[in-house]
């Protein structure tokens, strides 16, 4: 079968390989699409050797070793969708469309082979391949909120305006939040917001967030304030500024670094502050929930669909997405392409 493997820093190769064995319980699923994440990027772009310029704290990379390169086949893509060709799995029949969650953010393969606990099967017509892919993503947005109490009249901050901000911003506006404040460097991605929901928009490079967040609220200051950035050590404290006393801060950007050594562990204290760690939803209910609102058109994930690109382009998805070319936010991979 045709597959990727990430074979140096920003270098990313078309292979052939055999396709995986079918345990019991178990589903093939032949890949149609697949999207770019942010967790993706770094194994992309990151110098990964012990001597390089990042590693990043993820499970997927064994670190015993001082040159990781290749990484394995397939790494890193986890958002996928596709046809089961063949099952051993009461739940799934030949042919049924399914989000497919890789074991280990290794879909970069044309085939791949899954438990049955991690695919729920998606509507096959009423909706496009690649607005129902984000059923994966706003799954694990779901997730968070999931964590979350009563959001009516709430004044919210989202610091990033990625495909996770954006999804956020909506979620936020479907649940009554009073005041969505969208932050990012890029315009593109503020005008985004707006098509999701958001109430305000805030380039950070142009104007001070902290002092507009205190104009916006009225001096009160953000209820909840969502970190939707990640890969540094910096916007946690910028977010602890921006949410009022006895607040909700939710850390949901990725971390590279095990240690947050900026962290501003007095603000954290004296303001009463709720700090909620969120990564990967729970299969049921969150995905579930993510492509019925999605099918139903309870959230249009249009806004975050900028590109598609051939299978046999991967090197080119890549680049278009970490160096945030052409207005990138999701870039689609389309596995159709394939002979």
């Amino acid at each position: 079968m045709v597959a990727a493997q990430i074979v140096g820093q920003r270098k990313v190769e078309i292979v052939q390989v055999e396709e995986p064995p079918l345990p019991e319980s178990h589903i093939m699923v032949q890949i149609e699409r697949a999207c770019l994440c942010g967790s993706d990027g770094p194994l992309f772009s990151y110098d990964l050797t012990r001597e390089g310029n990042g590693r990043p704290a993820t499970p997927f990379l064994d670190y015993t070793r001082d040159d990781p390169y290749p990484l394995r086949v397939g790494q890193s893509i986890h958002e996928c969708l596709g046809t089961v060709v063949e099952s051993r799995s009461d739940r799934f029949s030949k042919g049924e469309l399914v989000l497919a969650l890789p074991n280990a953010m290794d879909g970069l393969c044309q085939f791949i082979s899954i438990p049955d606990t991690k695919a729920i099967r998606l509507p096959k017509e009423g909706i496009s391949r690649e607005e129902i892919l984000m059923s994966q993503p706003f799954g694990t947005v779901i997730w968070a909120f999931s964590k979350l109490g009563n959001l009516l009249n709430q004044d919210a901050v989202v610091l990033g305006q990625g495909p996770m901000g954006l999804m956020i911003c909506h979620l936020l506006s479907n649940l009554g939040a009073r005041t969505i404040i969208a932050m990012d460097k890029l315009d593109n991605r503020l005008d985004a917001a707006m098509r999701m929901r958001a109430t305000h928009t805030i380039n950070v490079d142009k104007r001070d967030p902290l002092r507009t967040v205190e104009e916006l609220t009225n001096g009160r200051m953000a209820n909840l304030v969502f970190e939707a950035v990640g890969h540094q050590t910096d916007t946690i404290s910028q977010c602890m500024e921006m949410v009022r006393p006895r607040g909700t801060l939710v850390a949901f950007g990725v971390p590279d670094d095990e240690i947050y050594r900026d962290f501003s562990y007095t603000t954290f204290f004296r303001k009463n502050l709720t700090l909620i760690g969120s990564v990967g939803p729970e299969v049921e209910p969150n995905y579930s929930l993510a492509r019925d609102m999605i099918s139903q058109g309870r959230i249009d994930v249009s806004p975050l669909i900028t590109h598609t690109v051939p299978f046999q382009d991967i090197q080119k998805a890549y680049e278009l997405f970490v160096d945030r070319k052409d207005g990138a936010i999701k870039v689609i991979v389309d596995y159709d392409t394939l002979p």
